[in-house]
């Protein structure tokens, strides 16, 4: 039994290493100093595409800061799911209290069955543009960006070795909701794999125009569940790289309970089973992280029912120990990324006492949900996203099969609590 602790001590502290190292260099890339944006004389026409479906909880001030960026010459391009849709109303209000010009809003017209909703609202908005628009930039609804957003996401495009750029979201550790812990923990650790493996985030994210059609990215997106994940390698393709700019990091406040992040997890998880060009890593990943600690605790456990006590002191120091050095190093994150997101005015958390042990505590639910998403999301055939349900066979297998348009009645009832 010791020698067995012992094995999964030396495991663990090795991956703790892994861990910490990969963390650093994102540290210190956070750190590293960015190059200034181009003038305007050399900034591109770019056309920033927002899908909507439902009204996100903060979806009005996403569209007042996308309204009114920093930047020559752009246009907000919107598709609304159906003129039915909250966001349709939402959207419109927000135009018309700013008065913008460079904006329109747009029904889906096509609602293809052979991929997502979202894609297919991003193949009729790329389709529709004018050969004037050089980059296209996408957003999210709840990215709720500061007025250089889309200056600093365009600015890296001037290399002609890069061929897509990113941010990332950051969410606050502080709510109400043991969900929203979780999801923050969940999305920290992600946020540095995504750096890592050189994965996008589609709610920051910009493509040259030229590298689209190149590419044949839309006709992938045309067959897709998912926009972003598959672009590190589409682009790799052709000698490509993504370009991650650490300004992008956008802050959100959005809420969400256990039940609505457990669905949320799963289906970023299944688009990354098909379309992460390392998804065996990420199941390596999770057998570092979920398998091993769980394990010393059962031998803990094992260990005092057998009354092996060298073994399960060993045990349950190990497990405490490498709890402890994941709080450290969520901490060391937290404090990286308020440097950067502070310096847009953004509100940062307060890593009070009590703040600190709910993260504490958070650490071992994420484990446990982190784990029981994956093995769900392993084995998931349909998904249901927002209302709609799609069948999935394969990364260009996609069929959606129950569609409806979005309601009022769908909102939580929190107002802060994302969809």
């Amino acid at each position: 039994m010791t020698e067995l602790v012992l094995l999964l001590f030396r495991f663990l502290v090795g991956w703790l290493a892994i861990q910490a190292s990969i963390t650093l260099v994102f540290l210190l890339f956070l750190r590293s100093p960015q190059k200034n944006s181009l003038p305007d004389e050399e900034l591109p026409k770019v056309a920033v595409i927002l899908c909507l479906r439902g009204g996100d909880p903060f979806l009005p001030y996403c569209l007042r800061s996308l309204l009114q960026q920093n930047y020559p010459q752009y246009d907000l391009k919107l598709i609304v799911d159906s003129k039915e849709d909250p966001a349709w109303k939402i959207a419109n209000d927000a135009i018309a209290s700013l008065g913008a010009t460079n904006v329109q809003v747009s029904p889906l017209s096509i609602r293809r069955y052979n991929c997502s909703l979202k894609c297919s609202s991003l193949v009729q908005a790329v389709s529709e543009l004018d050969d004037s628009y050089k980059v296209v930039a996408l957003a999210d609804a709840d990215a709720v960006v500061h007025p250089n957003w889309l200056r600093e996401l365009v600015t890296p495009l001037n290399d002609p070795k890069v061929g897509a750029t990113t941010g990332n979201r950051w969410y606050l550790p502080t709510g109400k909701y043991w969900g929203t812990t979780v999801r923050y923990l969940w999305n920290a650790s992600a946020v540095v794999q995504m750096f890592f493996y050189g994965i996008p985030w589609g709610g920051t994210l910009a493509v040259k125009t030229e590298v689209i059609h190149q590419t044949g990215l839309l006709d992938r997106w045309a067959r897709a569940y998912g926009e972003d994940t598959m672009i590190r390698r589409v682009l790799g393709q052709h000698g490509l790289k993504v370009k991650f700019v650490p300004s992008l990091l956008i802050l959100n406040c959005e809420e969400t309970d256990l039940p609505r992040l457990l669905e949320w997890m799963k289906r970023q998880l299944v688009s990354s089973r098909l379309y992460h060009p390392q998804w065996w890593a990420v199941i390596a990943d999770a057998i570092q992280t979920v398998m091993l600690p769980n394990l010393l605790l059962v031998l803990f456990l094992v260990a005092l029912c057998t009354q092996q006590w060298d073994a399960a002191i060993l045990a349950i120091s190990t497990f405490t120990g490498y709890i402890a050095a994941l709080l450290l190093l969520a901490i060391a994150l937290e404090k990286g990324v308020q440097q950067v997101i502070s310096k847009h005015g953004e509100p940062t958390a307060k890593l009070s006492p009590a703040t600190v042990v709910k993260i504490l505590i958070g650490i071992l639910l994420t484990n446990w949900t982190h784990g029981f998403a994956l093995l769900s999301s392993l084995w998931m055939s349909t998904v249901n996203w927002r209302g709609v349900i799609y069948r999935i066979k394969g990364p260009w297998n996609i069929k959606l099969i129950e569609y409806r348009p979005y309601q009022l009645l769908d909102q939580p009832v929190d107002s802060k609590v994302s969809l």
